[in-house]
């Protein structure tokens, strides 16, 4: 044990003859930042909000990069007979070995930390592979990851390494996606407010169009949140590229703050002309023409983000970096002006190759010791109860509902289907007079299919009637009930029950009741001998730990989506018992393709 921790003796990085601790350092880095990136891309690819962060690692590096050739070149161009002449002034032996190491913290102290911080690491990749939607987690991963390479370079090279290097290495966490309860609400703030200046100008300049939540509506119809603003999307893209740009020119921090909050207005205004210029295309012309410029519009933000904080990054810097860098910026040491021995400013020390090459295999056992645990796992899991929904083609006023390629690019659903129709007289023998009353009597269902894969929890777990329904207009009347509704003599499913109401100008409220249900392939509920209805998951942190000890990982999921609307606010009760009539006609044991089967037979 002492071998391992014993530190080797400072060496010239440019001439070290032993170049296995340098090679192994780069490889437990690398495989350390490969895991976080790995798992943050589960986000990137699933959420268009973060697709930004596919480009946050290469720019990081660069960054990296950019900061180790200054650092190389001011150290180069340090004097080596100042070293040599801080070590002449001292002439005792014990002194000058103290005077070698004084820069450098002791090996004993960091390798505590890296194994406190790499014991962390465990338990959030055992929890992080089964919960990937628990934002939290990868927050703690990112910090996990940050601290350790920063770690590292202090042991290299001192505090001052560590100043001059913790830019580019915390660059990665402007990728990491926002905690819900603060993306939340903001996401709708800005969508409501952005919809707001769009409606009353184009009312200014003679268009027609009327404002319903955070949806437009036009004589062509209504313009969608989708396509009337992307949200948070070009907010974080601009905090993104303000930092970035910041950093490049080498900014005092108040400069840095100010280049950011003008990236952050900029998004904001070109957001707001975005929407208004949707909005106009539908008005003049149709909603399919704002399904060709969508995309468009959304590059032309980060377009006028882009040249826009370039320009003010431009004008802020002033003066180029190269002509305000002297031969000792901040990162490099001050010169010696007495015999007290200082800092060696050209020597750097690497860690032994032993300590190394531990902390490199138990990464890789980690790695190893999730995927057992799930693998092994998934084989004594029980396959739930297939089921799929039937549409009822033949109800009154059935009509399919496309979904348009915004959604389909963001769900990436393996299969699905929504359509509406009005409540049967079967079903609703008072059908008639509760339409006459003004109790509408429409149903909307929605049915979305996800083959087992690794990011479709993500999907799975976005498409909510708490997460939809409020991003257009909705507002959440209480906390939502949960009850088991029985399909056959051997099938009940848990369905929550959301209630929003929404206000429409000049046609007063409208109530709507959502059931909502997410049903997993294997279902650990079963194997245990529970019944199937009880199975149901508010996601809280005792729930998240029970998806862990079960080994549930990626097994495929599916959801279904009731919303009944009201003009006049319904007994929950009532809703409930409607719903409950409607299901067993709707849900179809057995899997798609044994219904289609039986159809077509």
């Amino acid at each position: 044990m002492h071998s391992t921790l014993a530190p080797t003796p400072p060496v010239s990085l440019a001439a070290s003859r032993n170049r296995l601790p340098l090679l192994l350092l780069f490889a437990t880095l690398a495989l350390l930042w490969f895991i976080l990136c790995r798992d943050l891309s589960l986000e990137w690819s699933s959420n268009e909000q973060y697709s930004y962060g596919w480009f946050v690692p290469f720019f990081a590096a660069f960054l990296f990069w950019l900061r180790w050739e200054e650092w190389w070149k001011v150290e180069s161009r340090n004097s080596k007979a100042e070293i040599e002449n801080a070590k002449a002034a001292v002439t005792d032996a014990a002194q000058r070995s103290s005077f070698e190491n004084a820069a450098f913290p002791s090996l004993f102290l960091v390798s505590t930390l890296a194994f406190l911080l790499l014991f962390l690491l465990f338990p959030v990749r055992l929890f992080e592979v089964a919960n990937p939607d628990w934002r939290p987690l990868s927050w703690i991963h990112a910090f996990l990851v940050v601290s350790l390479t920063l770690l590292v370079i202090f042991y290299l090279g001192g505090s001052r390494a560590v100043r001059h290097f913790a830019f580019p290495v915390c660059f990665i966490l402007v990728a990491v996606p926002w905690l819900t309860p603060i993306e939340g609400p903001l996401v709708q703030w800005l969508m409501r407010i952005v919809a707001a200046v769009a409606t009353e100008t184009l009312t200014l300049l003679g268009i027609p169009a009327q404002l319903e939540g955070s949806l437009i509506r036009v004589n062509s119809g209504v313009v969608g949140v989708s396509e009337a603003c992307s949200g948070v999307r070009s907010l974080q893209t601009s905090l993104m590229i303000g930092l970035l740009f910041g950093e490049l020119k080498r900014l005092t921090i108040s400069r840095r703050v100010a280049l950011v909050g003008a990236a952050l207005t900029i998004a904001l205004l070109a957001n707001f002309v975005r929407a208004l210029f949707l909005v106009w295309i539908a008005a003049v012309q149709n909603l399919a023409a704002v399904e060709r410029w969508h995309d468009i519009a959304g590059y032309a933000i980060v377009a006028a983000v882009f040249i826009g904080t370039v320009v003010l990054a431009t004008a802020l810097a002033g003066t180029p970096v190269s002509a305000r860098l002297s031969p000792r910026h901040d990162f490099s040491p001050p010169p010696i002006a007495s015999p007290a021995p200082g800092p060696p400013s050209s020597i750097l020390r690497l860690p032994p190759s032993a300590f190394l090459l531990s902390v490199l295999l138990y990464l890789l056992l980690i790695e190893a010791s999730v995927a057992g645990w799930y693998g092994w796992h998934e084989h004594l899991l029980a396959r739930g109860k297939e089921w799929t929904v039937h549409f009822p083609e033949s109800a009154l006023d059935f009509r399919e509902l496309p979904i348009d390629a915004h959604t389909r690019e963001m769900l990436r659903y393996d299969t699905a289907r929504q359509a509406t129709w009005m409540v049967s007289p079967i079903v609703r023998r008072d059908a008639a007079d509760a339409l006459a009353a003004g109790r509408a009597a429409r149903i909307y269902l929605f049915f979305f299919r996800w083959q087992p894969g690794t990011a479709t929890v993500l999907r799975a777990r976005a498409h909510r009637p708490d997460i939809c329904l409020p991003a257009v207009g909705w507002r959440q009347l209480g906390e939502p009930a949960i009850r088991s509704y029985p399909v056959t003599q051997n099938l009940a499913l848990p369905f929550q029950h959301f209630r929003f109401v929404h206000e429409e100008p000049g046609g007063g409220p409208v109530y709507a009741d959502a059931f909502f249900c997410l049903r997993e392939d294997r279902i650990a509920a079963e194997a245990r001998g529970k019944p199937e209805s009880l199975a149901f998951s508010h996601w809280s942190i005792p729930e998240r730990w029970e998806v862990v000890r079960e080994g549930l990982r990626n097994p495929g999921q599916q959801v279904m989506e009731l919303v009944l609307l009201s003009k006049n606010a319904s007994n929950p009760a009532e809703s409930e018992r409607e719903f409950a009539e409607l299901i067993p006609g709707l849900v179809k044991v057995g899997s798609a393709e044994e219904s289609k089967k039986a159809g077509s037979n």
